[in-house]
């Protein structure tokens, strides 16, 4: 919903701000007021190409700003900001972040609809028929759509490992010497997962057992030998012991000492256990060296890790077993392949049967509203014609497509080749009111919706429009009256003469009161006489 729009220097706009009410806001003015550059504002907006001639004469750029809320719940809405120069660079910010146009157009784009007469209207595109009818009847379709997809989605990954198996029954005679050796090869080492490591960590332990013994025995001779630093820290303890009797200032150096003499202790008796435990086996010792070259000539050749050689030999294992049972393994994939293709018609069938089911409600409930907007006996059919298989996508595996009939008695053809501008955009008015809260487009911005329409259709037009702003933000540029005395907000576009010397400038404001009754007076008769005034008071007091 756009809560407010502020534009600059967008062709005659110099600066002006709109604020829509969250229902019907009208908007009028005379032809040629500016109206269009309001709605080239609100496309700019919606993240739609920029145009560097939209920038106003003597201006360096225009500049589209507006609060946006595009999600339920968000209390301070998203605040847009897009500046194009008059050299065609542009710049959007979104709550002051850089942002791309693309995701202007996924969001505040995906929340707006601008359904004018000679726009390009959603209506028209037949992939969004399918949509509108999901839509309506999400509570019964939409499980089915689903159950649809997924078992689409399972179908395709069991066509694909089709495929790779058919793929490696046919590579498998071309490569399997080559995998029969390489399976030979790795089975000779039989590598062992973890062993590698275990080999890293105890292999150098083995190939330098001698020096470590000496440096054991060494260190231990060191410490308790004879005349070592344990015989020398026992003497000074028991010096300090006999001194410590004149003073107790000793006592805490004595402690230390003792302490020290214990730690001692305990290192002489590890270094002993270490260098028992210490085996020097010249045969182990070569057993480990030969293993470790082993590991490390196939991992130079399928590695460079041991993981990389393990899975070289799954591979090669796998395409042994291929060539052997290629036609088995092809089998069992077909019938895969079988069961998927079974599961998803059977939900395409009940796809499309659910969606045959509300197909015609909806249909008859657009044309129910068509009939509002004095369209006579036109009414709206939905064709559901099943594609081939190769054809089928996500959305479903039928072609859905809105079918117009001008009258009882024609033909119905679809809707985008024989009807009108303004029958178009009164059939997606009649869509709109029936879809409600279904419809995920938020705001409807309508220019031109009532071009030809006068009288009672003018009249029934305003009623559904005003109907239509129970449920979501709609914004309409128009000539009748009968449709601005709805508004809950009008605004007038006015363009004012700058003189010889300057540009022309349009202005938009808010009108109410006596200003109100003098718009709708103009919009009726084209003055502002007492008859009209009373006349254009009285639909306002009524609608």
């Amino acid at each position: 919903m756009i809560d407010e729009l502020h534009v600059q220097n967008v062709a005659l706009i110099e600066d002006a701000t709109l604020n829509p009410s969250s229902g019907l806001t009208v908007l009028t003015g005379e032809t040629g007021a500016g109206k269009s550059a309001l709605l080239s504002s609100v496309k700019l907006l919606m993240g739609e190409r920029a145009d560097a001639g939209a920038v106003r004469e003597g201006a360096d750029a225009l500049v589209v700003e507006g609060r946006v809320f595009v999600r339920d719940g968000d209390p301070d809405g998203s605040i847009i900001r897009r500046r194009v120069g008059k050299d065609g660079r542009g710049r959007v910010s979104i709550d002051g972040r850089m942002a791309s146009v693309r995701e202007l157009s996924s969001g505040v784009g995906a929340s707006i609809d601008l359904c004018g007469q000679h726009e390009h209207q959603k209506l028209l595109q037949q992939g969004s028929h399918g949509d509108l009818l999901d839509a309506w009847a999400c509570e019964h379709i939409e499980p089915l759509r689903d159950a649809y997809a997924e078992a689409l989605k399972r179908a395709r990954m069991a066509a694909k490992e089709l495929e790779r198996v058919r793929k490696m029954s046919r590579d498998a005679a071309d490569r399997l010497d080559e995998a029969e050796f390489v399976l030979q090869r790795i089975d000779e080492v039989n590598p062992v997962a973890g062993e590698l490591e275990e080999l890293e960590e105890t292999l150098p332990r083995a190939q330098h057992a001698e020096t470590l013994m000496r440096a054991a025995e060494e260190a231990r001779e060191a410490l308790a030998g004879d005349g070592g630093a344990l015989d020398l820290m026992s003497g000074a303890l028991a010096e300090l012991r006999m001194a410590e009797r004149f003073d107790s200032g000793l006592l805490t150096l004595v402690s230390s000492l003792e302490s020290a003499l214990i730690d001692a202790e305990d290192v002489a008796g590890g270094l002993r256990e270490y260098r028992d435990k210490v085996d020097f086996d010249p045969r182990e010792f070569d057993r480990m060296q030969s293993r470790m070259a082993q590991l490390q000539g196939i991992m130079r050749a399928y590695g460079p890790h041991i993981e990389d050689v393990l899975r070289r030999r799954a591979e090669a294992e796998e395409l042994v077993l291929a060539a052997g049972s290629g036609d088995l393994f092809v089998r069992e994939a077909e019938q895969e392949l079988d069961a998927a293709e079974k599961a998803l018609s059977k939900a395409a069938d009940d796809l499309d049967a659910e969606r045959a089911v509300w197909a015609p409600r909806l249909a008859d409930a657009v044309s129910e509203q068509m009939r509002r907007l004095e369209m006579g006996s036109a009414s709206l059919e939905f064709s559901q014609e099943r594609l081939p298989r190769r054809q089928w996508t996500a959305a479903g595996p039928s072609r859905i497509e809105l079918l117009y009939r001008p009258a009882a008695g024609l033909s119905a053809r679809p809707l985008r080749r024989i009807a009108s501008g303004g029958e178009v955009s009164r059939v997606m008015l009649a869509c709109k009111v029936v879809l409600g809260e279904a419809d995920s487009t938020e705001t409807l911005v309508f220019d031109e919706v009532d071009a030809g329409v006068g009288g009672a259709t003018a009249v029934a037009l305003a009623d559904v429009l005003a109907e239509l702003g129970k449920t979501h933000q709609v914004i309409v540029v128009t000539h009748l009256a009968q449709v601005a005395v709805r508004g809950s907000r009008h605004f007038l576009v006015r363009k004012t003469d700058a003189g010889e010397a300057g540009t022309p400038r349009t202005t938009i404001e808010e009108i109410r009161d006596d200003e109100r009754v003098a718009e709708i007076a103009r919009m009726l008769s084209g003055d502002t006489s007492a008859a009209s005034m009373a006349h254009a008071r009285e639909m306002l007091s009524t609608s």
